[in-house]
């Protein structure tokens, strides 16, 4: 494997690992959102990210047959989930939806540094870009939401 690939595998693993925790989060969220209009919101982000997650690792393990996600992946969700579990366990809706635009911002730019390799597979690229426009659509969503709070 080259250097170049192990660096593309080390940031999707990334992404991978981030969804899972934001896919957590947003479930966290949900339960203690006091608006019904951010519970189904922070819901709907939550299944959005869990279906990133399905989509994503079909499409890696299509164009990467060496691509490998177990091992110290586990741990390191796991330790990321702990800390966004303490974000959203006792906030207030307007402060998880600060928090929600916060990561998705980050969640960009991790996006931004997979999908500026040349030598990407298409197909892999093309569901990153669409994955990272859906993150900033749900940025302006939340603007809005926030205008509520």
């Amino acid at each position: 494997m080259s250097k170049k690939t192990e660096e593309i595998f080390d940031e999707i693993k990334e992404i991978l690992a981030k969804n899972e925790d934001a896919f957590k989060g947003y479930e966290k969220a949900a339960e203690n959102a006091d608006s019904h209009t951010l519970t189904v919101y922070f819901r709907q982000k939550a299944i959005k990210r869990k279906e990133f997650n399905i989509n994503l690792r079909r499409e890696i393990k299509g164009a990467f047959t060496d691509f490998d996600d177990s091992g110290s992946f586990g741990g390191t969700v796991h330790r990321a989930w702990m800390d966004i579990k303490n974000l959203f366990s006792a906030d207030s809706d307007e402060s998880m939806l600060e928090e929600s635009l916060t990561g998705d911002k980050a969640a960009i730019d991790e996006y931004n540094d997979v999908i500026k390799y040349d030598n990407l597979p298409i197909g892999l690229k093309n569901l990153l870009i669409a994955q990272r426009d859906d993150i900033q659509r749900d940025i302006a969503k939340n603007d809005s939401l926030e205008s509520l709070h």
